[in-house]
C-alpha cells in the first residue's frame, strides 16, 4: 500500500461533524454555535434519554419528518447519555455563554430605556465582557452586537469539537442531521482533525489524482484497529477521465438543489455546491464531483442555510475552488453571522464578501449580488443574496429561495440589470417554522401562531409571476426544491403531486408555458448550452 497509485472510491463520504453532530455553518460561528448546543443538542439528547421509544415512532412516520426526534436504528439511550454528560463537561463555557446572552437580552429589556448605556456595560455578565457592543436603534430599541472576530480568539470557538467520519455509502439514505447525532458504527472511522486540516484537501484530490493510502495513514492518524477498514476506501482502478468543457457556448449543468455549474472554455461558476456521490446504483440520474472541473474559479453562495452552505461538498473541493464569493453580513448580530471570517477560518482561500449590487468577475463573466428578500422569517439577516451572472451577452438570475414579498424590490432592480435569459427561482412556499432553524437563537419562547407565520418559505404562484412579469426571461427553472433524494437528510423534504410547492410551481411552468416561456422544474441532472 506504499505506492502512490491509490484512488478514493468516489462513493467515499468525508463527513464533517462537530461534537459528533453533523456540522452546518450555525455550528461553526461561535456565537450560533453555543446556543445551538445548549438550546438543541441538549434538549434533543435529554428528551431521547427520556423517552427513546417516542422518538423511534416519530422518526418512522413521514408527517413527523424533520422534527426534533433521533432516528436510530435501535435503542442507544447509554451512548445517548454519554454523549450528554461528554457535552455537559466539555461546553461548560459555550453553555454559560448561552445563558449570558440571555441574561443580557433581559438586562436590556429591564434597564435601557432610551438613556445613556454607559453603567450597563458594568452590568454585562462576564462571559460576555469584552464582546459586545450595547447599541439602540432610532426608535430606542436596545440590542447589542458581537465583535465576531475577538469570539473567533475566545474559548467560545473550539476547534477541537470538528472531526470528520469516513464511510463508503451505497445508497441516498441518512438520518435527519439536524436531530441525529452520529455515534459510532463499525464501518465509520472518525477522525479527530479540525475542518481546515490539509489532510482534508490531499484525501479529497485522490478522488482524480493518484496518491500514497500510507501518506494519509500517517497524516490522519489512522489507529490500528481501523487500517484495513481505511484501505478499503481505495481503489487502484482510476476514475473515467474529466474532459474540460472546450466548447465556444455557455454550458449550465444542474447538480441538484440549488446547485448550477456555469462553464465556458475559460471560466466556470459553481452556485450553492450541493452535490451527490456516485459509485452506486440510483434511480435518479445525476452529475457528480466526476463532472466537475479540475479548477473552479468562482463559487458563489446565496445564503446561509444548510441545504446552501454544505461543509460536506464545500471541504472536498476547497483544494480546487479559485475565489468563494459570500453575501456581507450584518455585523456582528445573532442571527447574522459572517460567513467571510467562517470560510476564512475553515481554510478556505480568496473569499470574497460582497453586498448588493456588488461585482466580482473576471473577462466575459460578471457576478452581481443582488437584493433577496423573504425566506427567513422576517429576521434581520444580511448575509443573503441573489446573483446576476453575466456570460458573454448571455444573463442568468440565481434567485435562490428569495421570497418575492414585495414586487417593488425587483421592478426597481431590474431599472438596473434589465431583462434576464434565464431565471432560477426556488419555489418552497410552505416551509417551516421560524423556531425549525432559529429557534436556538431565541432568548424567549414563541407564541405558536406568531411562528407559524413566519416561515422559512419561498415564493408562490402570485410572487413567482411577480418576478417572472418583471424579468422577462426567455427560460424559467424552478430549483432549490430539496427534492432529490440525496437532499432529504438535510432539507427533510418529500413531495406529493398534492404538496402546494409543487401545486404552486407547476401552476407557474403552466402559465409561462402559455406565453411562450420554456419552463421546466428541475430535478436531477440538466444540461443546457447557450449562445456566448
Amino acid at each position: 500500500m506504499n505506492q502512490k497509485n491509490w484512488y478514493l472510491k468516489p462513493n467515499t463520504v468525508i463527513e464533517p461533524l462537530f461534537d459528533r453532530w453533523y456540522a452546518w455553518s450555525h455550528l461553526v460561528s461561535p456565537a450560533t454555535s453555543a446556543m445551538n448546543v445548549a438550546n438543541r443538542h441538549l434538549k434533543i439528547l435529554n428528551s431521547y434519554i427520556q423517552n427513546p421509544q417516542i422518538h423511534a415512532a416519530a422518526a418512522k412516520n413521514p408527517k413527523m419528518r424533520g422534527g426534533p426526534f433521533v432516528d436510530f436504528e435501535r435503542e442507544r439511550k447509554q451512548e445517548a447519555i454519554a454523549l450528554k454528560d461528554y457535552t455537559i463537561e466539555k461546553k461548560k463555557y459555550q453553555i454559560e455563554f448561552s445563558k449570558a446572552i440571555k441574561e443580557l437580552n433581559d438586562l436590556l429589556k429591564s434597564s435601557a430605556k432610551g438613556y445613556s448605556m454607559d453603567e450597563i456595560y458594568k452590568k454585562v455578565p462576564d462571559v460576555l465582557k469584552g464582546y459586545v457592543e450595547l447599541v439602540y436603534d432610532l426608535n430606542n430599541n436596545p440590542s447589542f452586537r458581537f465583535f465576531e472576530k475577538l469570539l473567533y480568539n475566545s474559548c467560545c470557538y473550539d476547534e477541537t469539537s470538528q472531526s470528520i467520519a469516513l464511510w463508503i455509502t451505497n445508497n441516498d439514505e441518512r438520518p435527519f442531521v439536524l436531530s441525529t447525532p452520529r455515534l459510532d458504527e463499525p464501518n465509520v472511522i472518525h477522525v479527530d482533525i479540525p475542518f481546515r486540516h490539509p489532510a482534508i484537501d490531499l484525501l479529497s484530490k485522490m478522488r482524480r489524482n493518484p496518491g500514497s493510502v500510507q501518506q494519509m495513514v500517517d497524516m490522519l492518524k489512522i489507529q490500528e484497529k481501523d487500517i484495513e477498514l481505511f484501505y478499503s476506501f481505495f481503489t487502484q482502478t482510476p476514475p473515467v477521465k474529466y474532459v474540460p468543457y472546450s466548447g465556444d457556448k455557455v454550458r449550465m449543468r444542474y447538480f441538484g438543489h440549488a446547485c448550477i455549474l456555469i462553464e465556458t472554455k475559460d471560466v466556470s461558476v459553481f452556485v450553492d455546491p450541493v452535490i451527490s456521490y456516485h459509485g452506486y446504483s440510483t434511480d435518479v440520474s445525476r452529475y457528480s464531483e466526476a463532472h466537475l472541473p479540475d479548477r473552479i474559479d468562482y463559487v458563489i453562495i446565496t445564503h446561509n442555510h444548510q441545504d446552501h452552505i454544505l461543509f460536506e461538498t464545500l471541504l472536498s473541493l476547497r483544494h480546487r475552488i479559485g475565489q468563494i464569493v459570500v453575501p456581507r453580513s450584518g455585523n456582528g448580530s445573532l442571527q447574522d453571522p459572517s460567513l467571510k471570517l467562517m470560510f476564512d477560518i475553515l481554510g478556505f482561500e480568496n473569499v470574497i464578501e460582497i453586498g448588493e449590487f456588488d461585482s466580482v468577475g473576471k473577462g466575459n463573466c460578471k457576478i452581481t449580488g443582488i437584493p433577496f428578500i423573504g425566506e427567513h422569517s422576517d429576521l434581520d439577516i444580511r448575509a443573503k443574496l441573489c446573483h446576476h451572472v453575466k456570460v458573454g451577452k448571455y444573463s442568468l438570475l440565481f434567485a435562490a429561495d428569495s421570497c418575492n414579498v414585495e414586487p417593488e424590490v425587483y421592478h426597481n432592480v431590474f431599472k438596473i440589470i434589465g431583462s434576464v435569459d434565464s431565471l432560477f427561482l426556488g419555489m418552497e412556499c410552505d416551509g417551516a417554522p421560524l423556531s425549525w432553524l432559529y429557534g436556538p437563537l431565541l432568548t424567549e419562547d414563541l407564541p405558536r401562531d406568531m411562528d407559524n407565520s413566519r416561515r422559512l418559505a419561498g415564493s408562490n404562484y402570485e410572487r413567482g409571476k411577480a418576478l417572472v412579469d418583471v424579468f422577462k426571461p426567455k427560460e424559467l427553472y424552478v430549483y432549490a426544491m430539496g427534492m432529490e433524494p440525496w437532499l432529504e437528510f438535510i432539507s427533510s423534504i418529500k413531495y406529493t403531486d398534492e404538496s402546494n410547492p409543487i401545486v404552486q410551481s407547476n401552476k407557474l411552468i403552466e402559465v409561462c408555458h402559455s406565453n411562450k416561456i420554456i419552463a421546466e422544474r428541475l430535478y436531477g441532472e440538466k444540461e443546457l448550452f447557450y449562445e456566448f
